[in-house]
Parts: C-alpha cells; structure tokens; sequence
C-alpha cells in the first residue's frame, strides 16, 4: 500500500492570523491533561501513607490509581477522536475539559483508594477527549510547512507540565491536604474554558468515521485483563498463580478478538492497514516503548528520592526539574537535528541516550551524590525530546489534515499504553524484586503483619514506625532491598528502550535531500508492501 502526498485547503485568513494564540490555548489544555500526573508523582509516597495524612494506599492500589486513569483514557482515544471529528473539535475539546475538572475536585474529595481510582477514571474520561482534539486543532490552524515547529512547541508544552508539576505539586503538599494536588486542576480548567470559547476554532472531518463501541469495549475490557493480572502477579510475588495466569491470558486474547474485529470491520476505531506502514508502525512503537521504560522508572524514582534518601515532596519535585527543563529546551529544536541527520539517527540516538540513563540507575546506592542523579535526569529528558518530536511529526503528517484526530488518538493511545504496561511491568517487577529481598528479615514482626509489611518499602517503613524503636531494625533492609529491587528494574527498563532504539534505526526514514519538501513527505508517508 502506497499513502499518496494529501494537498490540504488552505486555512481561513483570520484563523492563520491568530494561530499561535489558539496553540497557546492548545498548550494550556494539555497542560492540565499532564499536569495531573506529574503532580501525582510525587504525591505517591504521601497517599500511600496511613490516614489521616494519606490513604494508606498499598502499592497495587496506588498502581490501578494510575493505571485506572490510563487505561480509560487509552481505551477511549479512539472514540474520542472520532467523535471529535464528527462533532466538532472545539465543542469536544470544550466538553472534555469541563468533565476533567469535574473528575479532579471529586478526586480531591476522595475517601478512600477505591474512590481515588474511581474517580481518576472520571478524569481520564474528559482527558480522553482532550488530548486528540488539541493535535487535531492545531494540524487544521496551521500550515504544512509550520507543523513541525508547532508540533515541537505543543511538545515542549508537556515539558512544561512534567517541569511545573512536581514542584506544584511538592508545594501543595507541603501546606495542604494531599487533594489539593487535583484541586488545582480546577481553577486552570475554568480558564481554559474561558480561553478556549473566545479562541478556538471549530473543525470536523466531512466525511467521519463511524463510531465502534464494540471496539472501544474490547479494547478497555482486554487492557484492564492484561494489566490486572500483571498487577496482581507483582503483588503476590508469583506469576505462576492460576487466577494470575487467567486473568493474563484471558487479556491476550480478548486483544487479540479485539484486533480481528478491528481487521474485518469496516468502521474500525484502530484502522490497522495503518500499521502495513512500516514507519508508521516503528514511530509508534518508540512512543510506546520509551513510555514503557520511562513510566515504570518514575514510579520506583519517587520512592527512591522520598523514602531512601529522604527527601520532601517538595524537594523531590525540584530534584525532578532537569528532566523537564530538558524537554522544554529541546523540544521545539529537535526539529534542527532531524533536518541535519534525518528521523533515523535522531529518534535512535534520543533512545540509547534514554537507555544510557535508565542504565545508570542500576548503580545508584543511598549515598549516590545527589548531583549524579539530576545529570541523569538532564540526559533522559534530552533523550525523550528528541525522541516524541520526530516521532510525533512522522505519525501527524502520515495521515490527511481531516483525520487529525484519528493520528493524534493513535500516537496517544500507544504513548499511554505503553506507560500503563510500564507501570503495571516494572512495577510488578519491582514489587516482586522487593518482597523477595525483604521476607528473610520480617521474621520479627508478627506472622500477621509480615504479608504486609512485604509488599513495598513504604508498607515496610509503616509497620516499622508503628513499632517504635524496635522497627528501626527494619529500616536499612527495607532500603537495601528497594534499592536491589529498583537496580533490576531499571535494567528492565534498559533493555526496553534498546528494542526500541533497534526498530527505528532498522524502519525509520533518514535525511531527505534537502530542498526536496514533497520527496520528504513521500518519504514520511510511503509504505511498505
């Protein structure tokens, strides 16, 4: 199959005119979509803590508060893009904000884990509507030609976000309850609103898709199977265990109905004749593996910073700044390197820089300078940025203007699956890490409290305090086996990013001859038979 080079209209002269103040409106919804997440990183450690100043969240609950949030708005990217172009992208992008905010002042409120992660499904729902309509706006506002500038500044937006979150976040805790990290969605969620009526051009396919529930169904149904199972068998400590081993299976397979649906049907919410593209298919899995690596690495990075060495959220947020502020500068220019050295070389140096830093966590002890840890975090930021703009400018000039949607629920569904199969992988590899090394030294603790106490490092340091100073005893092997456990996960996380690097050095494009504008987009779109 060969995708022909799509001529687009040229855009209305007033909307040319304001472009970049709607991508400025465009960036601060996204804002609030990644904003949540990374705030909740570093509130992780404090929502896992006993009430009243947490949850008192176990690992696996703390897991499915983050993965119910990903795994909604995964399954719904699709339909939402679709619905975004039949309906309208303003009146979508409008709708979902408002029920993102509606989510997130519930979720402040929550009483307990499982309304937690209730609730974060709520949020994803409105979130699943925001973000392949932003993509979506912008690929119609601007150009062909100003697309990869634009498309590198909405991706330094998440930059941005990753930047302001932690700290945002580490600040609220330090004065507030652990809510107010999602209360603060809600004043920037009226101004976007607010923003978004007077700016934001309306835009729909002319000719939309048909909405596909039943995907959507099997798609949500197979991904909480796989990931619950994954989940499950981290927090038993045993993948062997029969109902683990089901629940897995069953996912597998209930992906895989889902994929033949897709293939025989003819409105298909995931078009897999997409995927007979061999560049479109390798730019997706980079996205999705490097999610893969990085989400599961933020997991255990919080409770490294926070539970072994100490430090506030507060000061956790800032100690995250680099790897922002990397993304941030980097960005927008990656786009430089990609003209110099082409898609290949850049995207798979971006992936082995990833891997390098992943790989350094391997080595890091209780005493590691601190200031080794922040140059890692400079150098995964520098990686991922030249790794989501190529990628990114691949996938949204593989498709028409009018299917903007669908691209953009494409790239983002891979990135948030990727992440939540990170999280649910490495977590359970860590969790399972971690109770392994651990067990041997609970034989202290009441047999009714050893179960507990081994499911992660912040369970192990709660029964300890509880216990006084006879649980200091507990302390330097709960930090010994983390930091075992956190040192296998990171090479897991390495070896992801290598099978990543290994597909797009193998299937991406390389330079275009330059001054060859239109080779280049045949060379973005062409397929491979």
């Amino acid at each position: 199959m060969t995708s022909p080079v799509h001529a687009s209209p040229r855009i209305p002269e007033a909307v040319h005119r304001r472009r970049w103040a709607i991508l400025g409106v465009l960036m601060l919804s996204l804002l609030i979509v990644v904003l949540d997440n990374s705030i909740l990183n570093v509130a992780i450690k404090t929502i896992a803590t006993p009430a009243p100043v947490g949850l008192g969240a176990t690992q696996s609950e703390i897991e499915w508060a983050i993965n119910s949030y990903t795994l909604v708005f995964a399954g719904l990217l699709f339909t939402a893009g679709l619905v975004g172009d039949r309906l309208g992208r303003k009146k979508v992008l409008i709708g979902g904000t408002a029920l993102f905010g509606i989510g997130s002042a519930l979720a402040a409120e929550s009483g307990s884990p499982a309304q937690l992660i209730a609730f974060r499904a709520l949020m994803a729902l409105g979130a699943a509507f925001v973000m392949p309509a932003t993509l979506a706006v912008l690929m119609n506002v601007f150009e062909r030609e100003e697309q990869p500038k634009a498309i590198g500044i909405w991706a330094g937006g998440v930059g941005l976000a990753i930047a302001i979150g932690p700290i945002t976040g580490g600040a609220l805790l330090d004065h507030f309850w652990w809510g107010s990290v999602f209360l603060i969605n809600v004043p920037i969620v009226i101004l976007a609103l607010v923003l978004m009526a007077w700016l934001v051009p309306d835009s729909r396919d002319p000719k939309p898709g048909r909405l596909d529930p039943v995907g959507v169904v099997l798609s949500v149904v197979g991904l909480v199977l796989l990931v619950y199972g994954i989940i499950k068998g981290g927090e038993l400590a045993d993948f062997t265990d029969a109902k683990v081993l089901g629940t897995i299976v069953a996912g597998l397979a209930v992906l895989t109905g889902f994929v033949v649906f897709e293939k025989r049907s003819d409105h298909p919410s995931l078009d897999v004749t997409y995927f007979k593209n061999k560049v479109f298919s390798a730019a997706m899995s980079a996205i999705a593996l490097v999610f893969f690596a990085l989400m599961g690495v933020t997991f255990f990075g919080v409770f490294y910073t926070q539970s072994v060495r100490g430090y506030s959220p507060l000061e956790s947020g800032v100690l995250m700044l680099p790897l922002a502020a990397a993304q941030l500068i980097f960005a927008p220019r990656a786009r430089l390197l990609v003209d110099r050295f082409g898609y290949r070389a850049t995207t798979t140096a971006g992936l082995l820089l990833v891997a390098a830093t992943l790989a350094a966590f391997a080595a890091f002890e209780a005493d590691t300078p601190i200031w080794l840890l922040e140059v890692v975090f400079f150098l995964m930021g520098t990686g991922m940025a030249h790794i989501m703009t190529p990628t990114s400018v691949v996938i949204m000039q593989a498709l028409p203007r009018e299917k903007a949607g669908s691209a953009s629920a494409l790239s983002n569904t891979f990135r948030q699956v990727g992440g939540a199969l990170g999280i649910a992988v490495l977590g359970s590899v860590l969790a399972t890490s971690y109770r392994n090394g651990i067990e041997g030294k609970l034989g202290m603790l009441p047999p009714g409290l050893r179960g507990t106490a081994g499911e992660s490092i912040e369970a192990t340091l709660g029964v300890a305090e509880k216990l006084g100073p006879q649980g200091k005893a507990l302390v330097t092997p709960a930090n010994d086996a983390f930091l075992h456990a956190m040192h296998v996960t990171a090479l897991c996380g390495t070896g992801v990013a290598l099978i990543g690097a290994v597909v797009t050095a193998l299937f991406l494009p390389g330079r275009p001859p330059a001054g060859q504008e239109g080779e280049k987009e045949q060379e973005l779109v062409a397929a491979a038979d």
